[in-house]
């Protein structure tokens, strides 16, 4: 099992990893050892794509009677699938994350597997699946469509079970702040309900928006209790409100980001702070980069994840100016 991308990527892992535990399977560490071997592929950047196939061949030029499968963002887009399913050894492509789909893809048959013990000290558990923002730069509403989100009794009862062997769960989804939206309920109160109904795990945010933290979170993150995590992965993208603009990011600007950290950061007496910025964006000029650079400095961020602008087919960014 190999897995590329972020945090949603690697819970679909653990569920395929739980499912073939569960059918009999013996899950190897070297690929030279398997019957086969499950891609879990991502598409934010051109590079992670180029990575997922890097790895297949070299995959199959080690094992010769290997089989691979390919699930996962990449092979959901229909630009990237043509290229993905003539790679040496793949034998199936499975859109994002769909589990009869993925038995099938396997040749297996299980009973759903979620709540299993995962192979990473923290757990991960996501909430949600799926964006209904359309950033002119990202390609993964596309591959994981429209916000959908699990109910809370499924969540609470799942967490509960991996909190017998997990002390920390991170939540983890595609646009986690809008968790709830679909069915009138919020991530604060989903939060505040996993605080209280598991008592014996410590819960973290992954990457949430700095606008979408309501009033139930902030006081959950900035109490000092320990049961969550005072950690905040907030993507900024830019400083520049004509950039964010060009981004269609049109929730936010840069001072009201601004005022959500510092609210935050003036209420928590400690706060892990990161971003995800990207740098070389479509018109972005000299005086945007600057006023990103401004914000940065402004800002107490303990961390930043800074990347070059990736074209990705299909999506509007490929079609502005400059």
């Amino acid at each position: 099992l190999r897995t590329f991308g972020c945090r949603a990527n690697h819970y679909d892992t653990q569920v395929v990893r739980a499912l073939a535990a569960s059918a009999g399977c013996e899950i190897v560490d070297d690929v030279a050892d398997a019957d086969v071997a499950v891609f879990n592929s991502c598409a934010v950047t051109a590079e992670a794509e180029r990575d997922v196939r890097k790895a297949v061949r070299q995959a199959a030029r080690r094992n010769g009677r290997l089989r691979s499968v390919v699930m996962g963002c990449a092979s959901a887009l229909p630009e990237s699938r043509e290229t993905l399913a003539a790679l040496p050894a793949v034998s199936h492509l499975v859109s994002g994350a769909d589990e009869t789909a993925i038995m099938q893809a396997l040749g297996i048959q299980a009973p759903t597997a979620r709540g299993a013990r995962q192979d990473t000290v923290r757990a991960t558990l996501r909430i949600q699946d799926g964006c209904d923002e359309h950033c002119t730069f990202c390609a993964t509403t596309r591959a994981r469509g429209a916000n959908r989100s699990r109910s809370l009794d499924a969540l609470v009862d799942e967490a509960a079970r991996l909190a017998e062997w997990h002390p920390e769960i991170v939540l983890s989804g595609t646009h986690i702040g809008t968790y709830g939206a679909d069915f009138g309920s919020s991530l604060g109160a989903l939060v505040e309900r996993l605080v209280r109904d598991v008592p014996r795990a410590r819960f973290r945010l992954s990457s949430i928006e700095a606008t979408e933290v309501d009033e139930r979170l902030m006081e959950l993150l900035a109490d000092g209790a320990g049961r969550v995590a005072p950690h905040l992965h907030a993507p900024l993208q830019s400083g520049s409100d004509r950039i964010l603009k060009r981004m269609g990011r049109h929730w936010y600007t840069a001072s009201t980001y601004a005022r959500s950290v510092e609210r935050l950061a003036a209420r928590a007496h400690v706060l892990g702070l990161g971003a995800d910025i990207i740098v070389g964006f479509p018109g972005e000029s000299d005086e945007d980069f600057l006023a990103t650079i401004a914000l940065v400095e402004r800002l107490p961020f303990t961390y930043l994840h800074v990347f070059p602008f990736s074209a990705r087919p299909g999506t509007a960014a490929t079609r502005l100016a400059d």
